[in-house]
Protein backbone atom coordinates (compact mmCIF):
# COMPACT_ATOMS: atom_id res chain seq x y z
CA UNK A 1 0.00 0.00 0.00
CA UNK A 2 1.04 3.28 -1.12
CA UNK A 3 2.25 5.26 2.39
CA UNK A 4 0.74 9.16 1.86
CA UNK A 5 2.33 9.47 5.47
CA UNK A 6 4.47 13.32 4.82
CA UNK A 7 7.93 13.04 4.34
CA UNK A 8 10.62 13.94 6.99
CA UNK A 9 12.60 16.95 6.52
CA UNK A 10 16.34 16.52 6.21
CA UNK A 11 19.82 18.21 7.75
CA UNK A 12 19.10 21.11 4.36
CA UNK A 13 15.70 22.07 6.24
CA UNK A 14 17.09 21.96 9.59
CA UNK A 15 19.45 24.79 8.51
CA UNK A 16 17.43 26.26 7.09
CA UNK A 17 14.91 26.55 10.32
CA UNK A 18 18.07 28.08 12.07
CA UNK A 19 18.56 30.55 9.58
CA UNK A 20 14.89 31.26 9.69
CA UNK A 21 15.53 31.32 14.02
CA UNK A 22 17.94 34.32 13.93
CA UNK A 23 15.56 36.94 12.49
CA UNK A 24 12.74 35.72 15.25
CA UNK A 25 15.45 36.07 17.84
CA UNK A 26 16.40 39.67 16.82
CA UNK A 27 12.79 40.65 16.86
CA UNK A 28 12.56 40.14 20.97
CA UNK A 29 16.12 41.06 21.37
CA UNK A 30 15.23 44.32 19.70
CA UNK A 31 12.18 44.92 22.07
CA UNK A 32 14.36 43.76 25.75
CA UNK A 33 17.25 45.96 24.86
CA UNK A 34 14.78 49.00 23.71
CA UNK A 35 13.36 48.49 27.13
CA UNK A 36 16.95 48.73 28.84
CA UNK A 37 17.79 51.67 26.78
CA UNK A 38 14.30 53.50 27.37
CA UNK A 39 15.50 55.84 30.48
CA UNK A 40 18.78 56.83 28.38
CA UNK A 41 16.78 57.73 25.35
CA UNK A 42 14.29 59.55 27.33
CA UNK A 43 17.01 61.72 29.27
CA UNK A 44 18.66 62.25 25.77
CA UNK A 45 15.71 63.18 23.45
CA UNK A 46 13.72 64.36 26.15
CA UNK A 47 10.11 62.94 24.51
CA UNK A 48 6.85 63.36 26.35
CA UNK A 49 5.17 60.52 27.92
CA UNK A 50 2.62 60.02 25.05
CA UNK A 51 6.14 59.85 22.77
CA UNK A 52 7.51 57.24 24.82
CA UNK A 53 4.65 55.01 24.63
CA UNK A 54 4.55 55.81 20.72
CA UNK A 55 8.65 55.19 20.53
CA UNK A 56 7.77 51.71 22.61
CA UNK A 57 4.98 50.27 20.68
CA UNK A 58 4.68 52.21 16.94
CA UNK A 59 6.65 48.88 16.12
CA UNK A 60 4.06 46.49 17.38
CA UNK A 61 0.96 48.20 16.33
CA UNK A 62 2.26 48.79 12.74
CA UNK A 63 3.27 45.08 12.61
CA UNK A 64 0.11 43.59 14.01
CA UNK A 65 -1.79 45.75 11.55
CA UNK A 66 0.15 44.95 8.24
CA UNK A 67 0.78 40.90 9.42
CA UNK A 68 -1.95 39.59 7.39
CA UNK A 69 -1.64 41.99 4.72
CA UNK A 70 1.98 40.53 4.00
CA UNK A 71 1.04 36.95 5.13
CA UNK A 72 -1.19 37.33 1.89
CA UNK A 73 1.65 38.51 -0.10
CA UNK A 74 3.85 36.41 1.02
CA UNK A 75 1.66 33.90 -0.78
CA UNK A 76 1.38 35.67 -3.56
CA UNK A 77 4.92 36.96 -4.58
CA UNK A 78 6.88 34.06 -2.44
CA UNK A 79 7.97 34.15 1.32
CA UNK A 80 11.35 34.09 0.99
CA UNK A 81 11.26 37.35 -1.31
CA UNK A 82 8.87 38.77 1.18
CA UNK A 83 11.65 37.42 4.27
CA UNK A 84 14.55 39.09 2.53
CA UNK A 85 12.51 42.19 1.29
CA UNK A 86 11.54 42.83 4.78
CA UNK A 87 15.54 41.95 6.46
CA UNK A 88 17.06 44.67 4.33
CA UNK A 89 14.31 46.96 5.45
CA UNK A 90 15.04 46.20 9.06
CA UNK A 91 18.40 46.71 8.37
CA UNK A 92 18.02 50.31 7.44
CA UNK A 93 15.55 51.27 9.76
CA UNK A 94 17.65 49.96 12.70
CA UNK A 95 20.88 52.50 11.39
CA UNK A 96 18.18 55.23 11.48
CA UNK A 97 16.79 54.60 14.94
CA UNK A 98 20.95 54.24 15.93
CA UNK A 99 20.82 57.84 15.28
CA UNK A 100 17.92 59.14 16.03
CA UNK A 101 18.20 63.12 16.58
CA UNK A 102 14.93 63.55 17.80
CA UNK A 103 11.30 61.67 19.48
CA UNK A 104 9.72 61.77 16.07
CA UNK A 105 12.84 60.17 13.96
CA UNK A 106 12.92 57.55 16.33
CA UNK A 107 9.07 57.18 16.34
CA UNK A 108 9.14 57.38 12.21
CA UNK A 109 12.32 54.73 12.48
CA UNK A 110 10.37 52.27 14.71
CA UNK A 111 7.47 52.40 12.52
CA UNK A 112 9.95 50.90 9.81
CA UNK A 113 10.92 48.57 11.67
CA UNK A 114 7.56 47.38 12.32
CA UNK A 115 6.74 47.70 8.67
CA UNK A 116 9.74 45.32 7.80
CA UNK A 117 8.83 43.35 11.02
CA UNK A 118 5.70 42.59 9.85
CA UNK A 119 6.79 40.97 6.22
CA UNK A 120 9.88 38.16 8.42
CA UNK A 121 7.60 37.39 10.76
CA UNK A 122 4.78 35.77 9.25
CA UNK A 123 7.23 34.14 6.78
CA UNK A 124 9.31 32.64 8.92
CA UNK A 125 6.37 30.60 10.65
CA UNK A 126 4.90 29.99 6.87
CA UNK A 127 8.18 28.50 5.48
CA UNK A 128 8.73 26.57 8.62
CA UNK A 129 4.75 24.89 7.83
CA UNK A 130 6.17 24.38 4.23
CA UNK A 131 9.54 22.77 5.56
CA UNK A 132 8.28 20.48 8.10
CA UNK A 133 5.56 18.30 6.24
CA UNK A 134 5.75 15.87 8.99
CA UNK A 135 3.51 17.23 11.58
CA UNK A 136 5.62 16.26 14.89
CA UNK A 137 8.78 17.32 13.46
CA UNK A 138 6.52 20.81 12.65
CA UNK A 139 5.15 21.28 15.85
CA UNK A 140 8.79 20.70 16.81
CA UNK A 141 10.04 23.14 15.23
CA UNK A 142 7.04 25.70 15.70
CA UNK A 143 8.31 25.02 19.48
CA UNK A 144 11.53 25.90 18.62
CA UNK A 145 10.37 29.30 16.58
CA UNK A 146 9.06 30.01 20.03
CA UNK A 147 12.08 29.44 22.19
CA UNK A 148 13.99 31.63 19.84
CA UNK A 149 11.68 34.21 20.98
CA UNK A 150 12.44 33.23 24.41
CA UNK A 151 16.13 33.69 23.51
CA UNK A 152 15.71 36.76 22.21
CA UNK A 153 14.13 37.83 25.50
CA UNK A 154 17.39 36.19 27.37
CA UNK A 155 20.33 37.47 24.71
CA UNK A 156 18.64 40.55 24.65
CA UNK A 157 18.91 42.40 28.01
CA UNK A 158 22.81 41.08 28.39
CA UNK A 159 23.87 42.34 24.87
CA UNK A 160 22.04 45.74 25.78
CA UNK A 161 23.43 45.81 29.20
CA UNK A 162 26.97 45.66 27.53
CA UNK A 163 26.35 47.98 24.97
CA UNK A 164 24.43 50.73 27.34
CA UNK A 165 27.54 50.42 29.70
CA UNK A 166 30.01 51.30 26.80
CA UNK A 167 28.11 53.42 24.32
CA UNK A 168 25.26 55.37 23.86
CA UNK A 169 21.72 54.20 23.76
CA UNK A 170 21.07 54.33 19.86
CA UNK A 171 23.66 50.98 19.40
CA UNK A 172 21.31 48.78 20.86
CA UNK A 173 19.63 49.03 17.45
CA UNK A 174 22.64 48.28 15.65
CA UNK A 175 22.33 44.78 17.33
CA UNK A 176 20.01 43.86 13.94
CA UNK A 177 22.52 44.63 11.56
CA UNK A 178 24.59 41.49 11.83
CA UNK A 179 21.93 39.30 12.32
CA UNK A 180 19.97 40.32 9.11
CA UNK A 181 23.12 40.53 6.74
CA UNK A 182 23.59 37.14 7.10
CA UNK A 183 20.46 36.00 6.44
CA UNK A 184 20.16 38.08 3.60
CA UNK A 185 23.38 36.28 2.00
CA UNK A 186 22.51 33.03 2.63
CA UNK A 187 18.74 32.83 2.66
CA UNK A 188 18.74 31.63 -1.43
CA UNK A 189 20.70 28.49 -0.50
CA UNK A 190 19.02 27.08 2.14
CA UNK A 191 15.40 28.09 1.95
CA UNK A 192 13.15 27.03 -0.46
CA UNK A 193 10.65 29.54 -2.20
CA UNK A 194 7.27 28.89 -1.65
CA UNK A 195 3.45 30.56 -3.04
CA UNK A 196 0.15 29.61 -3.19
CA UNK A 197 -0.20 28.15 -6.57
CA UNK A 198 -4.13 29.37 -6.76
CA UNK A 199 -3.76 32.56 -5.08
CA UNK A 200 -4.95 34.98 -7.70
CA UNK A 201 -4.29 38.47 -7.58
CA UNK A 202 -3.74 40.60 -4.53
CA UNK A 203 -7.15 43.09 -4.15
CA UNK A 204 -5.39 46.32 -3.18
CA UNK A 205 -9.38 47.91 -2.15
CA UNK A 206 -9.75 44.45 0.45
CA UNK A 207 -6.38 45.64 1.67
CA UNK A 208 -7.13 48.89 1.71
CA UNK A 209 -10.26 48.34 4.31
CA UNK A 210 -8.22 46.09 6.60
CA UNK A 211 -6.10 48.94 6.97
CA UNK A 212 -9.12 51.28 7.47
CA UNK A 213 -10.11 48.90 10.03
CA UNK A 214 -7.23 47.96 12.31
CA UNK A 215 -5.57 50.77 12.79
CA UNK A 216 -8.46 53.40 13.77
CA UNK A 217 -9.69 50.59 16.09
CA UNK A 218 -6.21 50.37 17.43
CA UNK A 219 -5.78 54.17 17.81
CA UNK A 220 -8.82 54.36 19.29
CA UNK A 221 -8.02 51.41 21.86
CA UNK A 222 -4.81 53.39 22.91
CA UNK A 223 -6.54 56.99 23.04
CA UNK A 224 -9.11 55.63 25.87
CA UNK A 225 -6.23 53.76 27.40
CA UNK A 226 -4.22 57.23 27.75
CA UNK A 227 -7.03 59.45 28.10
CA UNK A 228 -10.02 57.61 28.63
CA UNK A 229 -13.70 57.56 26.99
CA UNK A 230 -13.80 61.07 24.74
CA UNK A 231 -15.42 61.95 21.07
CA UNK A 232 -11.88 61.28 18.94
CA UNK A 233 -11.89 57.53 20.35
CA UNK A 234 -15.60 57.00 19.78
CA UNK A 235 -15.08 57.98 16.17
CA UNK A 236 -11.79 55.71 15.89
CA UNK A 237 -13.90 52.90 16.83
CA UNK A 238 -17.31 53.60 14.68
CA UNK A 239 -15.16 54.36 11.75
CA UNK A 240 -12.95 50.83 12.63
CA UNK A 241 -16.25 48.82 12.70
CA UNK A 242 -18.01 50.55 9.82
CA UNK A 243 -14.85 49.26 7.82
CA UNK A 244 -15.10 45.86 9.78
CA UNK A 245 -18.44 45.49 8.09
CA UNK A 246 -17.43 46.54 4.52
CA UNK A 247 -13.92 44.18 4.40
CA UNK A 248 -16.34 41.46 5.77
CA UNK A 249 -19.01 41.62 2.83
CA UNK A 250 -16.37 42.21 0.60
CA UNK A 251 -14.28 39.15 1.66
CA UNK A 252 -18.07 36.90 1.24
CA UNK A 253 -18.24 37.88 -2.68
CA UNK A 254 -14.71 37.62 -3.78
CA UNK A 255 -13.78 34.29 -5.56
CA UNK A 256 -10.51 34.67 -4.18
CA UNK A 257 -10.78 36.38 -0.85
CA UNK A 258 -7.48 38.46 0.74
CA UNK A 259 -8.51 37.21 3.99
CA UNK A 260 -10.38 33.66 3.93
CA UNK A 261 -12.91 34.18 6.77
CA UNK A 262 -14.16 30.33 6.80
CA UNK A 263 -10.28 30.04 8.79
CA UNK A 264 -12.66 31.89 11.99
CA UNK A 265 -15.31 28.51 11.46
CA UNK A 266 -12.85 26.56 13.19
CA UNK A 267 -13.12 26.69 17.14
CA UNK A 268 -9.40 25.85 16.95
CA UNK A 269 -8.53 28.88 15.25
CA UNK A 270 -10.58 31.32 16.96
CA UNK A 271 -10.05 30.25 19.88
CA UNK A 272 -5.83 30.32 19.64
CA UNK A 273 -6.54 33.64 18.18
CA UNK A 274 -7.76 35.50 21.02
CA UNK A 275 -5.46 33.22 23.48
CA UNK A 276 -2.63 35.07 21.89
CA UNK A 277 -4.05 38.45 21.53
CA UNK A 278 -5.72 38.38 25.53
CA UNK A 279 -2.41 36.59 26.76
CA UNK A 280 0.00 38.42 25.65
CA UNK A 281 -1.50 41.62 26.34
CA UNK A 282 -1.47 40.45 30.33
CA UNK A 283 1.94 39.42 29.82
CA UNK A 284 3.80 42.65 27.73
CA UNK A 285 2.24 45.39 30.21
CA UNK A 286 4.60 43.90 33.22
CA UNK A 287 7.48 43.15 30.54
CA UNK A 288 7.63 46.16 29.56
CA UNK A 289 7.67 47.99 33.32
CA UNK A 290 10.02 45.86 34.57
CA UNK A 291 13.32 46.83 33.12
CA UNK A 292 12.63 50.18 33.93
CA UNK A 293 11.45 49.41 37.78
CA UNK A 294 15.02 47.48 38.00
CA UNK A 295 17.06 50.43 36.45
CA UNK A 296 15.37 53.93 37.79
CA UNK A 297 13.80 52.43 40.77
CA UNK A 298 16.34 49.92 42.25
CA UNK A 299 18.87 51.79 40.80
CA UNK A 300 20.53 48.51 38.51
CA UNK A 301 23.10 49.51 35.85
CA UNK A 302 21.89 48.05 32.55
CA UNK A 303 23.82 45.01 32.70
CA UNK A 304 22.73 44.15 36.20
CA UNK A 305 19.52 44.52 35.25
CA UNK A 306 19.81 42.45 32.17
CA UNK A 307 21.02 39.78 34.37
CA UNK A 308 18.21 40.18 36.78
CA UNK A 309 16.01 39.78 33.86
CA UNK A 310 17.23 36.36 32.98
CA UNK A 311 15.38 34.50 35.02
CA UNK A 312 12.14 35.57 33.05
CA UNK A 313 13.82 34.48 29.74
CA UNK A 314 14.38 31.35 31.28
CA UNK A 315 10.75 30.69 32.27
CA UNK A 316 9.80 30.96 29.10
CA UNK A 317 12.47 28.93 27.31
CA UNK A 318 11.71 25.97 29.89
CA UNK A 319 7.98 26.48 29.98
CA UNK A 320 8.05 26.61 25.69
CA UNK A 321 9.98 23.12 25.91
CA UNK A 322 7.71 21.54 28.44
CA UNK A 323 4.59 22.30 26.82
CA UNK A 324 4.70 20.04 23.59
CA UNK A 325 5.67 17.70 26.13
CA UNK A 326 2.62 17.76 28.18
CA UNK A 327 0.15 18.83 25.45
CA UNK A 328 1.03 14.90 24.07
CA UNK A 329 -0.33 13.94 27.54
CA UNK A 330 -2.91 16.61 28.37
CA UNK A 331 -5.57 18.47 26.05
CA UNK A 332 -4.16 21.43 25.13
CA UNK A 333 -6.98 23.48 26.96
CA UNK A 334 -5.88 21.87 30.25
CA UNK A 335 -1.91 22.91 29.38
CA UNK A 336 -2.96 26.32 28.63
CA UNK A 337 -5.20 26.58 31.66
CA UNK A 338 -2.80 25.48 34.26
CA UNK A 339 -0.28 27.48 32.67
CA UNK A 340 -2.37 30.77 33.23
CA UNK A 341 -3.06 29.76 37.19
CA UNK A 342 0.58 29.09 37.72
CA UNK A 343 0.78 33.35 35.93
CA UNK A 344 -1.38 34.14 38.13
CA UNK A 345 0.90 33.73 40.95
CA UNK A 346 2.88 35.57 39.77
CA UNK A 347 0.70 38.49 38.93
CA UNK A 348 -0.19 38.05 42.30
CA UNK A 349 3.28 38.58 44.11
CA UNK A 350 3.99 41.49 41.71
CA UNK A 351 1.24 43.08 43.28
CA UNK A 352 1.72 42.82 47.12
CA UNK A 353 5.68 42.74 46.71
CA UNK A 354 7.99 44.66 46.02
CA UNK A 355 12.38 44.62 45.32
CA UNK A 356 15.08 42.83 43.06
CA UNK A 357 14.38 39.44 43.67
CA UNK A 358 10.11 39.27 44.35
CA UNK A 359 10.12 41.13 41.07
CA UNK A 360 12.31 39.21 39.38
CA UNK A 361 11.11 35.79 40.79
CA UNK A 362 7.42 37.20 39.96
CA UNK A 363 8.49 37.78 36.33
CA UNK A 364 9.23 34.12 35.49
CA UNK A 365 6.61 32.88 37.18
CA UNK A 366 4.44 34.68 35.06
CA UNK A 367 6.99 34.03 31.52
CA UNK A 368 7.00 30.23 32.34
CA UNK A 369 3.53 30.28 32.87
CA UNK A 370 2.55 32.43 29.54
CA UNK A 371 5.04 29.79 27.93
CA UNK A 372 2.39 27.39 26.54
CA UNK A 373 0.49 30.48 25.03
CA UNK A 374 2.29 30.79 22.44
CA UNK A 375 3.70 27.38 21.64
CA UNK A 376 -0.06 26.12 21.24
CA UNK A 377 -1.54 29.23 20.61
CA UNK A 378 0.56 29.53 17.61
CA UNK A 379 0.33 25.64 16.67
CA UNK A 380 -3.57 25.66 16.85
CA UNK A 381 -3.51 28.46 14.16
CA UNK A 382 -1.49 27.31 11.55
CA UNK A 383 -2.75 24.04 12.08
CA UNK A 384 -6.23 24.79 11.24
CA UNK A 385 -5.37 25.80 7.66
CA UNK A 386 -4.37 24.04 4.33
CA UNK A 387 -1.39 24.15 2.99
CA UNK A 388 -2.03 26.65 0.77
CA UNK A 389 -3.00 29.23 3.23
CA UNK A 390 -0.71 28.92 5.64
CA UNK A 391 1.30 32.01 4.80
CA UNK A 392 -2.59 34.04 5.66
CA UNK A 393 -3.11 31.67 8.92
CA UNK A 394 0.49 32.51 10.59
CA UNK A 395 0.24 35.85 9.63
CA UNK A 396 -3.57 35.69 11.35
CA UNK A 397 -2.17 33.96 14.46
CA UNK A 398 0.72 36.09 14.24
CA UNK A 399 -1.40 40.02 14.26
CA UNK A 400 -2.85 37.99 17.73
CA UNK A 401 0.40 37.95 19.44
CA UNK A 402 1.60 41.20 18.28
CA UNK A 403 -1.39 42.90 18.57
CA UNK A 404 -1.65 41.36 22.34
CA UNK A 405 1.61 42.60 22.89
CA UNK A 406 0.96 46.28 21.79
CA UNK A 407 -1.78 46.09 23.47
CA UNK A 408 -0.58 45.27 26.95
CA UNK A 409 1.90 48.28 26.76
CA UNK A 410 -0.66 50.68 25.31
CA UNK A 411 -3.74 49.55 27.99
CA UNK A 412 -1.36 48.63 30.83
CA UNK A 413 1.62 50.54 30.23
CA UNK A 414 -1.15 53.84 30.14
CA UNK A 415 -2.66 52.57 33.52
CA UNK A 416 0.46 52.69 35.30
CA UNK A 417 1.25 56.22 33.49
CA UNK A 418 -1.80 57.74 34.86
CA UNK A 419 -1.20 56.02 38.18
CA UNK A 420 2.39 57.48 37.90
CA UNK A 421 1.28 61.27 36.96
CA UNK A 422 -1.52 60.96 39.66
CA UNK A 423 1.52 60.32 42.30
CA UNK A 424 3.37 63.02 41.28
CA UNK A 425 2.85 66.79 43.26
CA UNK A 426 1.13 69.13 41.83
CA UNK A 427 4.41 71.54 42.11
CA UNK A 428 6.66 69.54 40.82
CA UNK A 429 8.55 70.42 37.45
CA UNK A 430 6.48 70.07 34.98
CA UNK A 431 8.72 67.25 33.07
CA UNK A 432 8.65 65.11 36.35
CA UNK A 433 4.53 64.01 35.32
CA UNK A 434 5.72 62.77 31.76
CA UNK A 435 8.35 59.99 32.83
CA UNK A 436 10.33 58.81 35.39
CA UNK A 437 13.69 59.25 33.36
CA UNK A 438 12.39 62.81 33.22
CA UNK A 439 11.69 62.96 36.93
CA UNK A 440 14.74 61.79 38.07
CA UNK A 441 16.63 64.12 35.69
CA UNK A 442 14.73 67.35 37.49
CA UNK A 443 15.82 65.98 40.66
CA UNK A 444 19.26 66.83 39.61
CA UNK A 445 18.41 70.36 39.49
CA UNK A 446 16.55 70.88 42.47
CA UNK A 447 17.86 71.60 46.03
CA UNK A 448 15.20 69.06 47.98
CA UNK A 449 15.48 66.49 44.86
CA UNK A 450 16.02 63.63 47.02
CA UNK A 451 12.25 64.24 47.77
CA UNK A 452 11.33 64.14 44.31
CA UNK A 453 13.25 60.99 43.22
CA UNK A 454 11.61 59.37 46.37
CA UNK A 455 8.15 60.03 45.57
CA UNK A 456 8.46 59.55 41.10
CA UNK A 457 10.08 55.69 42.67
CA UNK A 458 6.84 55.36 44.83
CA UNK A 459 4.78 56.42 41.95
CA UNK A 460 6.39 53.95 39.73
CA UNK A 461 6.27 51.35 42.01
CA UNK A 462 2.36 51.81 42.33
CA UNK A 463 1.92 52.20 38.57
CA UNK A 464 3.76 48.68 38.09
CA UNK A 465 1.73 47.10 41.18
CA UNK A 466 -1.62 48.45 39.64
CA UNK A 467 -0.37 47.42 35.87
CA UNK A 468 -0.14 43.60 37.41
CA UNK A 469 -3.63 43.86 38.49
CA UNK A 470 -4.97 44.39 35.24
CA UNK A 471 -2.95 41.70 33.76
CA UNK A 472 -4.45 39.40 35.98
CA UNK A 473 -7.69 40.42 35.24
CA UNK A 474 -6.63 39.68 31.18
CA UNK A 475 -5.23 36.50 32.05
CA UNK A 476 -8.28 35.25 33.94
CA UNK A 477 -10.55 36.45 31.25
CA UNK A 478 -8.28 34.62 28.95
CA UNK A 479 -8.48 31.30 31.22
CA UNK A 480 -12.27 31.32 30.55
CA UNK A 481 -11.82 31.43 26.88
CA UNK A 482 -9.62 28.56 27.16
CA UNK A 483 -11.74 26.07 28.51
CA UNK A 484 -15.23 27.11 26.30
CA UNK A 485 -13.00 27.20 23.00
CA UNK A 486 -10.70 24.58 23.05
CA UNK A 487 -11.80 22.19 25.69
CA UNK A 488 -12.64 20.00 22.98
CA UNK A 489 -9.31 19.34 21.25
CA UNK A 490 -7.64 16.04 22.17
CA UNK A 491 -4.01 15.40 23.08
CA UNK A 492 -1.33 16.21 20.48
CA UNK A 493 -0.19 12.74 19.20
CA UNK A 494 3.55 11.59 19.68
CA UNK A 495 4.23 11.01 16.14
CA UNK A 496 2.23 11.31 12.64
CA UNK A 497 -0.71 9.04 12.04
CA UNK A 498 0.01 6.05 9.50
CA UNK A 499 -3.31 6.57 8.17
CA UNK A 500 -4.25 8.89 5.17
CA UNK A 501 -5.08 12.18 6.41
CA UNK A 502 -8.48 13.39 6.01
CA UNK A 503 -9.34 15.46 2.96
CA UNK A 504 -8.59 19.42 4.22
CA UNK A 505 -9.87 21.86 1.32
CA UNK A 506 -10.90 25.30 1.26
CA UNK A 507 -14.78 24.70 1.60
CA UNK A 508 -14.47 22.89 4.50
CA UNK A 509 -12.26 23.19 7.95
CA UNK A 510 -11.99 20.53 10.31
CA UNK A 511 -13.56 21.13 14.25
CA UNK A 512 -11.25 18.70 15.23
CA UNK A 513 -7.78 18.74 16.40
CA UNK A 514 -5.34 21.18 13.95
CA UNK A 515 -3.73 19.33 11.38
CA UNK A 516 -0.49 20.87 13.23
CA UNK A 517 -0.38 17.89 14.30
CA UNK A 518 -3.86 16.24 13.52
CA UNK A 519 -5.12 13.08 14.84
CA UNK A 520 -8.61 11.52 13.65
CA UNK A 521 -11.52 10.85 16.20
Amino acid sequence: MTSLTPSRAGARQWLGLAVLLLPVTLMTADLGVLWLATPYLTADLRPSGAEVLWITDIYGFLTAGLLVIMGTLGDRIGRRKLLMAGSAGFVAASLVAAYAPDPETLIMARAVLGVAGAAVLPSTLSLISHMFADPRQRATAIAMWVSALSVGLAVGPIAGGVLLDNWWWGSVFLIGVPVMVPVLGVATVLLPEYRDPAAGRLDLTSVLFFLLTVLPLVYGIKGVAEHGPNATAATAFATGLGFLIVFIRRQNRLETPFLDLRLFRHRAFTGALLTLLLGMTALNGVEYLVPQYLQAVAGKSPLEAGLWLLPGAAGLVTGSQLTPVLARRVRPAYVLFGGLLVSLTGYGTMVVTTGVVPTSTALAVIMFGVAPISVLGTVLAVGSAPPEKAGAAAATGQTAYDLGLALGIAVTGSVAVAVYRGGIPSDAPPEARDTLGAALAAAERLPNGTELVAVAREAFTSGLQTAATVSAGFALVTAALVMTLLRHIPPIPAAAPEEEPAPRGNDRLQDEAPAVPSRPR
